[in-house]
């Protein structure tokens, strides 16, 4: 995914469709707009449903362990259960607040951890871990932003920093990509904020993956049309889980931008 996301060209390469697996004690659930009063639990086995993923053409999984994220445990042993069910890459985030969870869960065989709150509050701190053994390649800034303001603590916080500002900070110390959430369409199915993450990947030029808002397998096709060129990926979830988004059908779409 390393790319110069400035190019105008649509269709010069496909981007990446990411599924969405949010964790906590153990199951996969989805949240609306980042709030733990309004999850939905659903049944399924993680590891089953990674698995899926994996058979229907997914070549990386994003995985979120939200029980991490507000400091009540963790998921770990279920993301190496996932780890060991699927061969395709997995990106991991919530909770990582020092160089120990890091470290803890490349050595599960994590291939990218995601960083989000720390990053904003502690950039140079940030710097520091990436700039040790290369694990900057390993490293993907989660950026999550409420009207362009980046929002940390399990979105319970405002940063009072911009976006666009973090996105930049993250290129400069060697992440391997930016990931873009608007916090106002994150589970609420209305559709992806497409012009946001442009004028993210605009202002870097690391790969910039959009999050939030994916509401059906035809969304592939807007980002494709009006991502410019500028947008690596998108990550989905509520939609797969309720039946709207085709994920086969939109890989083979997303494929299929590059021809």
């Amino acid at each position: 995914m390393e790319r110069d996301n400035r190019t105008t060209d649509p269709v010069s390469r496909p981007i990446t469709v990411i599924p969405a697996i949010d964790l906590i004690g153990g199951r996969c659930v989805r949240l609306r707009q980042g709030s733990y009063s309004d999850a939905t639990v659903y049944d399924a086995d993680p590891g089953e449903v990674a698995r899926s993923f994996a058979d229907a053409g997914a070549e990386r999984i994003h995985l979120v362990d939200l029980d991490a994220a507000r400091s009540a445990g963790d998921n770990r042993e279920t993301i190496g259960r996932i780890r060991k069910t699927v061969s395709c890459s997995l990106e991991v985030g919530g909770g990582v607040r020092d160089l120990e969870s890091l470290d803890a869960l490349l050595q599960i065989g994590v291939d990218y951890v995601i960083l989000g709150t720390v990053l904003a509050r502690d950039p140079d701190l940030v710097a520091r871990w990436a700039a040790r053994d290369q694990r900057g390649s390993r490293m993907l800034a989660s950026i999550d932003a409420r009207d362009g303001i980046v929002q940390i603590a399990g979105w319970q916080e405002g940063s009072g920093i911009a976006a666009r500002d973090l996105a930049v900070k993250a290129a400069e110390i060697g992440l391997a990509a930016v990931e873009y959430t608007n916090i106002a369409r994150d589970g609420m199915l209305t559709g992806p904020d497409i012009e946001g993450t442009r004028e993210i990947a605009g202002a870097v030029s690391i790969p910039v993956i959009l999050s939030g808002g994916i509401a059906g397998t035809a969304d592939t096709e807007r980002i494709i049309s009006r991502g410019g060129g500028m947008i690596a990926g998108f990550i989905v979830g509520r939609a797969l889980y309720e039946g709207s988004f085709d994920l086969a059908a939109a890989i083979r779409i997303a494929r299929g931008s590059s021809a």
